[in-house]
């Protein structure tokens, strides 16, 4: 387990409202030096706990505005095939394991129902799939967040060795 303090905590948090932020950029606000923002940076990958930068798509400006969880029973004995089945559907935006009744939640986005229509019967028709339940979102008034939780999980840890800068 890796073990993360608050200045890696704030370097995060700063790449997550700016992920184009630069390294000297980061430092200078944070009052710190480029290299330790750097050596931060890169043990963060190395110890995985920054696994890599995408951009946020917003799924509506690009046609897709219906997005669903979709909840399947499957025959747990070829789950494999069925995730690689999934895999191949490019509606497909996740796919979950999980304990309880159904095996897998799958996120989804699609222009229409009745294109959900036709993604969930693609779906059923993936051997092992015995049944689908849909829940269509409406809204999401919290997006994924961590930085609330990393900041519970750091607080009082301090940056290491590092000064913070006044605040």
């Amino acid at each position: 387990m890796a073990s993360i303090d608050e200045l890696d905590v704030e370097i995060l948090g700063r790449l997550t409202e700016n992920a184009r932020a630069g390294i000297a950029e980061l430092a200078s606000a944070m009052g710190v030096s480029r290299a330790t923002v750097q050596q931060r940076l890169r043990r963060l990958e190395d110890e995985q706990v920054l696994v890599g930068f995408q951009p946020v798509i917003n799924l509506t400006a690009v046609g897709m505005p219906v997005q669903a969880l979709v909840n399947l029973e499957i025959d747990q004995r070829v789950m494999s095939p069925i995730i690689a089945g999934l895999r191949r559907l490019p509606e497909v935006l996740e796919v979950r394991i999980q304990a309880g009744r159904e095996d897998l939640l799958v996120h989804v986005a699609i222009g229409s129902l009745e294109e959900l229509q036709a993604l969930t019967a693609a779906i059923v028709a993936i051997d092992g799939v015995r049944k689908t339940t849909s829940t269509f979102t409406v809204a999401t008034p919290l997006p994924y967040r961590v930085l609330p939780l990393l900041n519970r999980v750091t607080k009082g840890t301090g940056w290491g060795r590092s000064t913070p800068a006044a605040r």
